[in-house]
């Protein structure tokens, strides 16, 4: 399918997005959170990596109360994400993109470290393939060999779960999917 085809598909699932009211966003988010916390693969990940909610994704910092886990947030440095270790209260900023960010100064992750990946996406599909923001960030990541072994969770609300996504060569696959209805294993390496 031609790139244009992304394209649309982005823009009205973020519109879609976008469109949910504040307490929608926050319920759902909230269901979502839920969804993973009784989930196997987030109950035995002791590093995990997240992201700040943009553009009305669903938010994960329900999460962030749960102590015993540690918790990595991305840079966006050139072409390329850092890792950070972050935990509330700590020191943040804001990108060109009007993302959160941790601060540099924090303490970098290694992919060593990390036990679990939660994914941002626009949306997901029955195949555990991604639709990303079309920076590539999360793509060029996951296809180096220190990042693609690590579980990956493609987190979305329903709407955005579709039977199938356009693909490029060089889209990987995710390894679950986490909506605010439901935890789908896509990869057969997985707990149930």
């Amino acid at each position: 399918m031609p790139n244009s085809t992304k394209i649309e598909l982005r823009r009205l699932l973020i519109k879609q997005r976008r469109s949910l009211s504040h307490i929608d966003w926050k319920s759902k988010s909230d269901l979502l959170c839920q969804n993973l916390q009784h989930n196997p693969l987030f109950q035995q990940a002791k590093t995990i990596l997240s992201y700040f909610s943009f553009r009305q994704e669903p938010d994960l910092s329900l999460l962030l109360s749960n102590t015993d886990k540690k918790w990595g947030f991305p840079r966006c440095v050139e072409q390329s994400l850092t890792w950070h270790y972050w935990q509330p209260g700590e020191t943040y900023n804001i990108n060109s993109y009007g993302i959160i960010e941790p601060d540099a100064n924090l303490m970098q992750l290694q992919s060593s470290e990390v036990d679990l990946i939660l994914v941002p996406s626009v949306a997901c599909d029955a195949q555990g393939y991604r639709l990303g923001y079309g920076g590539g960030f999360y793509d060029r990541m996951l296809s180096l060999p220190e990042w693609n072994l690590i579980p990956t969770v493609g987190i979305i609300f329903d709407f955005a779960y579709l039977p199938q996504l356009p693909i490029d060569a060089w889209d990987k696959p995710l390894n679950a999917v986490c909506t605010d209805s439901q935890f789908i294993n896509v990869s057969y390496c997985l707990p149930a």
